[in-house]
């Protein structure tokens, strides 16, 4: 079998059983591939035996899905990727914010040594933090967060067996919110203008889940104003970014 790999995640001798090719080719009948640009209809088309399409990410967003099903392709993804790995990282960043680490990391560099030059520091005990997702990642950063002893809120479209609030109400009584949602129609641009003015002044914003999520220009302003303590990205709506 030829599978067509468009992510240098795989390396070529973890696929030593297949015809491993990096460009389109008539006889591909298999893609592995990683987040990155939209697989349409279009690129469907461009091989012809293509049987399926593999993604090692829970999010599988940039594969067009109905176009696979009308051609009579299999999209298949990873339902428990890195979901420590990527809970893990929330609370780094998190954690970044509420120490103000990076701040502090270049204020040192630049030859400061003033523990109170760079404001207020939070710890995670008594924070009151907005998981926004509460699937196997949000659930996880929950376990986390109890651990350290913040207060946690949680939004979701889903029953998920926890106790929810709506997302405006998280946005306004968070003092950080962490965000933990597919990327769709409906989480697409999920936190704009509106909702950061609807969060609290100086709370701090977390993004793991999907770039398009948060809409950057608004967001930028609430920083240059002060609005926001603090955001931290994972993911952008374009990477890399220009």
């Amino acid at each position: 079998m030829s599978v067509l790999v468009l992510s240098d995640y795989y390396p070529d001798e973890a696929l030593e059983d297949f015809d491993v090719v990096h460009e389109p080719r008539d006889d591909v009948e298999a893609v592995l591939a990683m987040p990155s640009a939209l697989l349409d209809g279009a690129f469907m088309d461009s091989l012809p035996r293509l049987k399926v399409i593999a993604t090692a990410s829970i999010g599988f967003d940039y594969i067009d899905v109905e176009a696979a099903r009308e051609r009579g392709v299999w999209v298949a993804n990873v339902p428990d990727y890195c979901i420590d790995e990527v809970a893990d990282h929330t609370l780094a960043l998190l954690l970044a914010l509420t120490r103000n680490v990076a701040a502090f990391d270049r204020d040192v560099r630049a030859g400061g040594w003033d523990a109170r030059a760079l404001g207020w520091l939070r710890t995670l005990r008594g924070l009151r933090v907005g998981i926004v997702g509460h699937g196997r990642i949000g659930s996880a950063v929950a376990e986390r967060l109890r651990a350290f002893g913040a207060e946690l809120l949680v939004h979701d479209v889903r029953d998920v067996g926890v106790p929810l609030v709506p997302l405006d109400e998280l946005l306004e009584r968070s003092d950080a919110v962490t965000l933990h949602v597919p990327l769709n129609t409906s989480t697409r641009g999920l936190i704009g203008t509106a909702e950061l003015a609807q969060m609290r002044g100086g709370a701090f914003l977390v993004n793991t889940s999907r770039g398009a999520v948060v809409e950057l220009e608004p967001l930028l302003r609430a920083l240059a104003e002060s609005r926001l303590g603090g955001a931290a990205l994972d993911v952008l709506p374009e990477e890399p970014p220009t």
